[in-house]
């Protein structure tokens, strides 16, 4: 039900966007999230995006950003400035509210920074 996409090969400093495209859910019901699990590491928080609110993890703050487009059902991540430190394999969620699990989860896309 959600399709990720976007991920690459980009040298440090570049930049990618992701985009989630959503199917069998309105993601504007949804709080849409972006996950990632880096090599040997456990999955971490990276941003998320509700209506009228946006939070990001403090390690990507002021580099990326998490959008929607409703009419699309679909969400992106632009990801500037990147960082060998986010390589990771990125995912998008969907929680129907807040303090809710994360319920959909898409395939993962692969991101790899080169230094």
């Amino acid at each position: 039900q959600l399709q990720a996409s976007g991920g690459g090969l980009v040298q440090a400093g570049g930049s990618l966007r992701l985009s989630c495209a959503a199917s069998k859910l309105t993601i504007s019901s949804y709080i849409m999230g972006w996950f990632r699990r880096a090599p040997g590491k456990e999955r971490e928080f990276v941003a998320d995006i509700s209506p009228g609110r946006t939070y990001y993890a403090d390690s990507v703050k002021g580099r990326f950003t998490i959008s929607r487009d409703n009419a699309k059902n679909t969400v992106y991540l632009q990801m500037n400035s990147l960082k060998p430190e986010d390589t990771a394999v990125y995912y998008c969620a969907a929680a129907p509210g807040w303090g809710e699990a994360y319920d959909y989860w898409g395939q993962g896309t692969l991101v790899t920074v080169s230094s």
